[in-house]
């Protein structure tokens, strides 16, 4: 770390400090009953909080991880990931939002390693990159999902079809409760969906992906926050 990145980190925490009023925390001095967990994929440009406008504490619980997965490995079975899991299963969180993005690093290395062969990354990394090897080959052979057109492309499309994959984890675990709604969106900073930088698109309500009925189930003037690639 160099001084001027030392120097940014405490400034910016200085700013942080002199803008919460004093009772900023006291809502949630003595525990947590966040109403909306969100996994998200590890990116310098996407911001959980945000993405949602987020500024009061306790609202929203947040993880993330390379390509946004839901899913981890515990003595050999596949587990719900406990960063996601935890204030569903200890605070009474009853709605988890899936958040991919464009142009995800990590649904680009897995379709490089399906298309291209391999996975050449260190270990830490590639054991994200290998569980999403298998999502990429069941959407390339997705019919929704058109390979004629370019790579990043088709990579945009991927990333629907892994948040499809895991909103389809989370609805099928024993872990999550019944009375949960899973909810899965794509957050677009390059314009792929519509001329509108940072909007977030609900493309899965519960395993729902047709568009007509994700509109159904917003509220009226969000209808534009409804899309997906593949219908």
């Amino acid at each position: 770390m160099t001084a001027d990145e030392l120097s940014a980190l405490l400034a910016g925490n200085a700013d942080h400090v002199a803008s919460l009023p004093a009772d900023h925390f006291a809502a949630v001095q003595d525990g947590q009953d966040p109403a909306v967990v969100s996994v998200c994929c590890s990116d310098s440009r996407v911001s959980q909080e945000g993405m949602w406008a987020v500024d009061e504490p306790g609202w929203l619980f947040t993880s993330g991880n390379i390509g946004n997965q839901a899913w981890d490995r515990y003595g050999g079975e596949r587990v719900v990931d406990g960063n996601l899991l935890y204030p569903v299963a200890n605070a009474n969180t009853r709605t988890v939002a899936v958040v991919g993005h464009t142009s995800c690093g990590a649904v680009t290395a897995a379709y490089q390693a399906v298309t291209d062969g391999g996975v050449d990354h260190a270990p830490g990394i590639e054991k994200y990159v290998e569980a999403l090897v298998p999502v990429v080959e069941e959407g390339l052979a997705d019919p929704r999902v058109d390979e004629s057109v370019a790579a990043a492309a088709v990579v945009n499309q991927l990333v629907e079809y892994n948040v499809d994959r895991q909103v389809r984890f989370l609805r099928e675990s024993d872990e999550i409760p019944d009375s949960a709604t899973v909810l899965g969106f794509v957050y677009d900073f390059q314009r792929v969906y519509a001329d509108a930088v940072g909007r977030t698109y609900l493309i899965n309500y519960d395993g729902e992906t047709d568009p007509g009925a994700l509109a159904a189930s917003v509220p009226g003037g969000y209808e534009e926050w409804v899309k997906r690639l593949t219908a």
